[in-house]
């Protein structure tokens, strides 16, 4: 399938909802529940996703659709969030992400973009030169694998639960990569 922006953004509006459907009025022993050693809970992902809203996917699309000759992306810290998290709650998380993620879209949809501004470029720290779609796809699929990992952890907090069926349980035998 070939990027397009207005599905694209279709997919991006429904990310919050379905994050607040899942997780909101969960107990924290669901919520804070990890798979093990180096992985994420719900909350480290939500944590994660509020913070890539403030600093990655549109202060990076303005860099590439500025006029500029500084077209370098700033490094992503990809565990900014066990700081910037602490002391809010799981609601705090839910509500900062949905807030941020309107007006990310409210500005995306601001910047007028047009197919021929798709293969506009900008430089990745260590992927070096991507595009405009590249980015905004890569932005689809972030969420989609955070939604996955949530419902993969969530999962396995059963996974001594199910008994027999674990053989049936096909996300139960993913490993977490990060």
């Amino acid at each position: 399938m070939k990027f397009n922006l207005e599905q694209s953004i279709g997919i991006l509006e429904r990310t919050p909802a379905i994050l607040r459907s899942m997780l909101s009025g969960l107990p924290d022993e669901w919520t804070n529940s990890n798979e093990g050693e180096d992985s994420w809970s719900p909350f480290d992902v939500m944590g994660h996703l509020v913070h890539g809203e403030r600093t990655d996917w549109i202060p990076r699309t303005f860099i590439i659709m500025n006029d500029s000759d500084q077209k370098t992306f700033t490094p992503y810290d990809r565990f900014a969030q066990f700081g910037e998290s602490e002391g809010k709650s799981l609601a705090d998380l839910l509500d900062e992400f949905e807030s941020l993620r309107k007006s990310n879209l409210e500005q995306l949809k601001g910047f007028g973009i047009t197919s021929s501004d798709y293969l506009r470029e900008g430089i990745h720290p260590s992927l070096g030169p991507v595009t405009l779609s590249n980015l905004l796809s890569a932005w689809v699929v972030h969420d989609q694998g955070h939604i996955a990992q949530i419902c993969r952890v969530l999962a396995k907090q059963y996974k001594d639960e199910v008994g027999p069926w674990t053989k049936y349980m096909t996300i139960l035998k993913y490993l977490p990569k990060e």
